[in-house]
């Protein structure tokens, strides 16, 4: 079964590594995603014919990719939404759930909306061929009636709302 909806983490994983880097030297293969964090094209200095150093701040200290809002086998994901946002639905006054890594079948009875804190889980539709992939900074929406299998890989700790 393919999964749907599954994230990149290169962005995520080359921002970390480079996190208050503006000592650091960088290989010459990410002198080219250099810029998608500095926001500059400025020259870099040589160090060495391989190695380069940044002759400024590279600022990742914030990065978030732009909220956007899809809609997979009927689910609704809204990946990394704004703080305004969640504060807008009132987020952080819904109910807590959790659980550890598992499989278990759920129909929901309602619409229900959640933001999860932390987890991985794969949702399997009941009917469907594929599934999709949701996890830690996602707000989800489930349809009310529907009925799937949560095949939860990263213990899952969320808010959610009902209705």
């Amino acid at each position: 079964m393919a999964c749907l909806g599954s994230v990149n983490q290169s962005v995520v994983a080359l921002s970390n590594k480079f996190h208050n880097t503006n000592t650091q030297s960088l290989p010459t293969k990410h002198l080219s995603s250099l810029s998608l964090f500095s926001g500059s094209s400025s020259p870099l200095s040589t160090k060495s014919p391989k190695t380069y150093k940044p002759t400024y701040r590279v600022n990742t200290g914030i990065v978030r990719a732009e909220a956007m809002t899809t809609e997979k086998l009927g689910i609704k994901i809204e990946r990394n939404p704004p703080e305004s946002r969640l504060t807008q639905l009132g987020v952080k006054s819904w109910p807590k759930w959790g659980c550890e890594p598992s499989k278990f079948p759920w129909t929901f009875t309602t619409k229900e909306t959640c933001y999860l804190l932390k987890g991985k889980v794969k949702v399997y539709p009941d009917g469907a061929n594929e599934c999709v992939e949701i996890g830690a900074g996602d707000l989800v929406e489930f349809p009310k009636g529907m009925s799937c299998t949560w095949d939860v890989s990263v213990a899952v700790d969320k808010h959610y709302s009902l209705g």
